[in-house]
C-alpha cells in the first residue's frame, strides 16, 4: 500500500476515534458546552447561590398553605369537602405564627414539619398569589416554558433567564462550575448556556462507556495500559471545534472527579430530590464558584385521588413529606456548615389548582399559587404578595381560581439585585418593567437596567389577567358545583350546564 495512503488511513482512524469519544463524552457530561475555567481558578466564593426548585406538574398551593380560620376556611372547607386539611388535631395544619407569636390565619400541611421548622427559624417567606400575572394558560407545557424562559407569552427566545442572569453577572470570572443542573437533562431555564453543568450525580458523571478493563488505568491494569479516559487529553490538542468540545467535556469529568463528593449524611432522607440536594450542597461547600443551581420535582399532576391527609388514600401527603424533608436537611446541613449565609433557595411551580375539587377527588389546572423563598438571607416568617381570599364572588373574575397578584419576575428581580448585585433586568427579563422589591431577601439596591424594556409608567399599568371566557380543555368535573351544605349560589358561569371538552388543536 502507497504511503500516502497508509497516512490517510491513520488520520481517518484517529478522526474517527475522535469523533467517538467526543460524542461518548458529550453524552456522559449531558451538558451544554461546559466551557469551564481551569480548577485552579476555583476559589472561595463570597457571593449567593440560587437554588431554584421547579415543581413541575402544578403543585396544589391551596392544600400546602391553607387557610386556617375566618370566612376563608369556611370558603376552603366547602369548596373541598374530601380534599380539606382539618385546621387542628393529629392531622391538622401546622399554624404559621409570625415572630411576635400572633397568627396568621394560614398554617402548612401537616406533612410539611420541616418547612415549618424553617419558618420558626425565621428563613422562609412566602409569596401569596404568585405566577404568572400578564398571561393565563392551563397548558403545563406552555406555562412551564414561559416561566423557563422567563418570556410570558412568548416562546421565540433561544435562551433560559438562568442563563442570562449567568451571562449579564457582572465581575465575575474564573468560575469553575458557574451553573449546575442535577438532572438527566439540562432545563429549560438553563438553555443556551456554555458554562453550565448537567448531572443526576457525582458518581455517574464518568466516562464508562465500553469495556471495564479499558476504561481507565486501574490498581490491577497491566503495566503501561492506558485507558480511554487517559487518552482523550492526547486526543483533543487541535483547534477544531469537535476538538474543543471534547477538552471541555474532558475538563468537566476532572472537575468533578477532583471534588470530594461523598455519600449522604447519616439522618439524611433518601429521596432522589435529597440526594440532588445533597449535591447542591456539596457543590456549594466546594467553592466552585457556583451561582446558580436548578432542580425539578415532578409528580404534582393530581386530577384524581389527590388524598388529603391521616386517612385513606394520601398521595400528596407523602409529596409534600418528602419535599419538606430534603429541604429541611440542606437548610440545616448548611446552617451547621456556615454556609447558609450566602445561599437563597426558590420553590415555585407552573401554577396552582382548582379551588373547588373536582368529581374524581382530586384538583385541576388552576392559577395562583404561594411561591416559596428560604435560605439565610431571607426575612422570613412573613407573608408578601396580596391575597384576595377564597370568597366565590371575588374569584369569580378569576374564573373561580386563587388569581395571581405578584408577578414572579418581581420575586426573581428582587434576588437578582439585592443578593447577586445584577441589575441588568431588561436584558434577562425582556419586555418586563416597573419593578419595585418586596424585601423578601436582604442586600443593597440597584437601580434596574431596561435595556429594550417597556417603561416602568407603562409597565405599572398593566392590568392583572384573567382567565379566558372559553377555558382550555379541563379534566374531571370541576366545573360542576360541589357537594356542602351551606355552599353560596354558584355564579353563572358555574350553572351553564354540561360542557363540551372536545380537544381542538389550537393555531399557533
Amino acid at each position: 500500500m502507497p504511503r500516502s495512503m497508509q497516512d490517510r488511513l491513520l488520520l481517518d482512524r484517529r478522526e474517527f476515534l475522535k469523533g467517538c469519544c467526543a460524542v461518548a463524552a458529550t453524552g456522559a457530561v449531558a451538558g451544554p458546552s461546559l466551557l469551564f475555567s481551569d480548577a485552579a481558578h476555583a476559589a472561595a466564593n463570597p457571593h449567593d447561590t440560587i437554588v431554584h426548585v421547579f415543581l413541575r406538574g402544578g403543585i396544589d398551593g391551596l392544600n400546602l398553605v391553607l387557610p386556617v380560620s375566618g370566612n376563608d376556611r369556611t370558603f376552603y372547607e366547602q369548596a373541598r369537602p374530601d380534599l380539606s386539611i382539618a385546621a387542628s388535631g393529629s392531622y391538622g395544619a401546622l399554624p404559621l405564627t409570625l415572630s411576635n407569636g400572633s397568627a396568621t390565619g394560614f398554617g402548612l400541611h401537616p406533612s410539611a414539619t420541616g418547612l415549618r421548622d424553617i419558618w420558626t427559624d425565621g428563613r422562609l417567606a412566602i409569596v401569596h398569589g404568585c405566577g404568572l400575572l400578564t398571561t393565563v394558560t392551563r397548558s403545563h407545557f406552555d406555562a412551564q416554558l414561559y416561566l423557563d424562559l422567563g418570556t410570558p407569552g412568548q416562546h421565540g427566545i433561544g435562551s433560559g433567564w438562568i442563563t442570562r442572569a449567568w451571562n449579564t453577572q457582572p465581575g465575575d470570572t474564573g468560575a469553575t462550575m458557574p451553573a449546575l443542573a442535577v438532572n438527566s437533562r439540562t432545563p429549560t431555564n438553563l438553555l443556551g448556556a456554555t458554562d453550565a453543568l448537567t448531572m443526576g450525580s457525582p458518581s455517574d458523571f464518568a466516562l464508562n462507556a465500553g469495556a471495564w478493563a479499558w476504561q481507565k488505568t486501574r490498581a490491577d491494569s497491566p503495566a503501561g495500559l492506558k485507558g480511554v479516559n487517559e487518552t482523550l487529553a492526547r486526543l483533543w490538542k487541535g483547534q477544531t471545534g469537535l476538538e474543543d468540545s471534547g477538552r471541555a467535556a474532558d475538563a468537566s469529568l476532572k472537575v468533578i472527579a477532583g471534588q470530594p463528593y461523598g455519600d449522604l449524611p447519616a439522618g439524611w432522607p433518601t429521596s432522589t430530590f435529597a440526594r440532588q440536594l445533597w449535591t447542591v450542597a456539596q457543590s456549594v461547600r466546594f467553592n466552585l464558584g457556583m451561582r446558580y443551581a436548578a432542580l425539578d420535582v415532578g409528580g404534582w399532576d393530581t386530577h384524581d385521588g389527590q388524598g388529603t391527609a391521616g386517612s385513606g388514600y394520601h398521595y400528596y401527603q407523602d409529596r409534600i413529606a418528602e419535599l419538606s424533608q430534603a429541604l429541611a436537611a440542606f437548610y440545616g446541613e448548611l446552617k451547621d456548615g456556615g454556609e447558609l449565609g450566602r445561599v437563597t433557595v426558590v420553590v415555585q411551580s407552573e401554577f396552582g389548582r382548582r379551588v373547588r375539587q373536582n368529581g374524581s377527588r382530586g384538583t385541576d389546572h388552576g392559577y395562583g399559587n404561594p411561591l416559596l423563598v428560604l435560605g439565610g438571607p431571607v426575612n422570613g416568617r412573613r407573608f408578601y404578595g396580596t391575597w384576595k381570599g377564597l370568597d366565590p364572588e371575588i374569584l369569580s373574575p378569576y374564573f373561580g381560581d386563587v388569581p395571581v397578584t405578584t408577578d414572579f419576575r418581581r420575586v426573581l428581580s428582587e434576588l437578582l439585585i439585592r443578593r447577586m448585585g445584577n441589575s441588568q433586568l431588561g436584558a434577562v427579563f425582556p419586555g418586563y418593567a416597573g419593578y419595585s422589591p418586596l424585601g423578601i431577601v436582604q442586600g443593597n439596591d440597584l437601580a434596574p437596567q431596561y435595556a429594550g424594556a417597556l417603561a416602568a409608567p407603562v409597565a405599572a399599568t398593566l392590568p392583572a389577567a384573567r382567565l379566558p371566557d372559553i377555558p382550555q380543555p379541563a379534566y374531571g368535573e370541576s366545573l360542576g358545583p360541589a357537594s356542602g351544605a351551606g355552599l353560596r349560589q354558584a355564579p353563572d358561569w358555574q350553572r351553564r350546564g354540561k360542557v363540551d371538552r372536545t380537544l381542538v388543536r389550537r393555531a399557533r
